[in-house]
């Protein structure tokens, strides 16, 4: 008898642990950028898993860039090595739509009802929407800041805790900052990469990309001119050389640049290989139409791929655990990216008072109001629409072709990319 009790014990821990074992629900991750998001992650699903501990998460091999992670996600569609979940850039949402590749949120929404009151405004949830379906939620999002050196203004006769407000005086400071000589740059400009920046003069004059049916280019309208032209004086007056964007970064870090303009998010990045070498300050970045200028919303959302009904419900928590107040309140001091939770901003219990007592971190806060979404262009060229974008400002930064010739030609070429009606 004690013999069968022994048995029937030991038969009903190992049908515990069996059951333990088939109760757990593994989800696999893909993001971008791990210089930026690595530790942020690694934090994360370390916290929700603590939470949740009938779920484990587990990492793809993270993609070097969007651009990377996008083509990425792509080739995997459909097949046995596509993840779970992914993080896209928020102007590749549209791409992956048009292939009903990422699960709608729409009912899952419908099913919590409460979204606001986790946080979730309807504008938050309108970066990650395309034509009104719910394909993500914004995990990380960032509008580009003014970086500089407030030991080279000063130098060159500027007023550090009065930075420069319109892009005439960025571009006259920055002159005078490169006649300083001993290698010292005005300007480092982050066109390269992808279209963000350019979106970023371009909105700012309150220029859009296409028309409002996105049959035509707009962007080579009388605001499209005046962005270029800024970036073309940049060259001309400003001390913007050529370089590439980790030259760039290098040398503003080691303290021979005076402006850098670049995302939110590589503020703690720079936060860190600055150290003590000078006095980093951040401020707003000008617009070339200060009342109806916009800034372009960077950054990605998390999307949730996979088909299993079980697997998408566990999906779903750590989405929006992920893009919820305790991940934004990781994400923010971890990168530079500005909150996309108002609870993380407003609460003492998060972020409120980490902004008191960081305030570098205060531009891209209180440029919030001016963000609307990068744009994401329709069709299945958008990468070729970038680099295109890219190439031709390359010209005028390398002073190859005038600003109107590289606006003309780029405006051409991205019709020509455009999908037909």
């Amino acid at each position: 008898m004690q013999q069968f009790k022994q048995l029937f014990a030991a038969a009903a821990i190992s049908m515990t642990f069996t059951v333990a074992a088939h109760a757990e629900t593994v989800l696999t991750v893909h993001y971008p950028m791990p210089g930026f998001f690595k530790d942020v992650m690694d934090t994360i699903s370390k916290k929700f898993m603590e939470e949740n501990p009938d779920v484990k998460i587990t990492f793809a091999n993270p993609s070097a860039t969007y651009e990377e992670g996008i083509q990425t996600i792509m080739r995997q569609a459909g097949t046995a090595e596509m993840p779970d979940l992914t993080f896209i850039g928020l102007n590749r949402l549209r791409m992956v739509n048009e292939r009903d590749i990422p699960v709608d949120l729409g009912p899952f929404l419908a099913k919590d009802g409460n979204m606001a009151e986790q946080g979730f405004s309807d504008n938050i949830l309108k970066l990650a929407q395309v034509g009104g379906k719910q394909v993500g939620l914004a995990f990380a999002t960032s509008n580009p800041i003014m970086y500089y050196n407030a030991d080279l203004v000063r130098k060159a006769g500027g007023n550090p805790d009065g930075p420069p407000k319109t892009w005439d005086e960025v571009i006259a400071l920055g002159g005078k900052i490169k006649a300083l000589g001993d290698g010292n740059e005005g300007i480092d400009f982050r066109w390269q990469g992808d279209d963000w920046m350019f979106s970023a003069l371009l909105f700012g004059a309150g220029g859009h990309m296409l028309n409002e049916d996105e049959s035509k280019v707009a962007f080579n309208g009388t605001e499209g001119e005046k962005a270029i032209a800024v970036l073309d004086r940049m060259v001309k007056e400003g001390g913007l050389p050529v370089l590439t964007k980790q030259a760039g970064e290098q040398a503003f870090v080691a303290g021979k640049v005076g402006f850098a303009f670049q995302t939110t998010g590589a503020l703690r990045n720079t936060i860190k290989n600055v150290g003590s070498k000078f006095d980093l300050r951040t401020a707003h970045i000008p617009l070339i139409d200060p009342e109806n200028g916009t800034l372009p919303t960077g950054g990605n959302a998390v999307v949730i791929l996979t088909r299993d009904a079980e697997k998408q419900a566990a999906a779903w928590k750590f989405a929006k655990f992920a893009a919820g107040p305790y991940g934004a309140s990781v994400v923010v001091p971890g990168t530079g990216y500005v909150p996309n939770n108002e609870l993380a901003a407003a609460s003492p219990e998060y972020l409120a008072n980490f902004y008191k007592e960081n305030s570098l971190f205060r531009a891209g806060l209180e440029q919030m109001p001016r963000m609307m979404p990068w744009y994401a262009f329709p069709g299945t060229n958008g990468v070729k629409v970038t680099q295109s974008i890219v190439e031709n400002l390359s010209r005028v930064v390398e002073q190859t072709a005038t600003p109107q010739e590289a606006l003309e030609d780029a405006a051409a070429e991205v019709e020509g990319l455009l999908p037909r009606s």
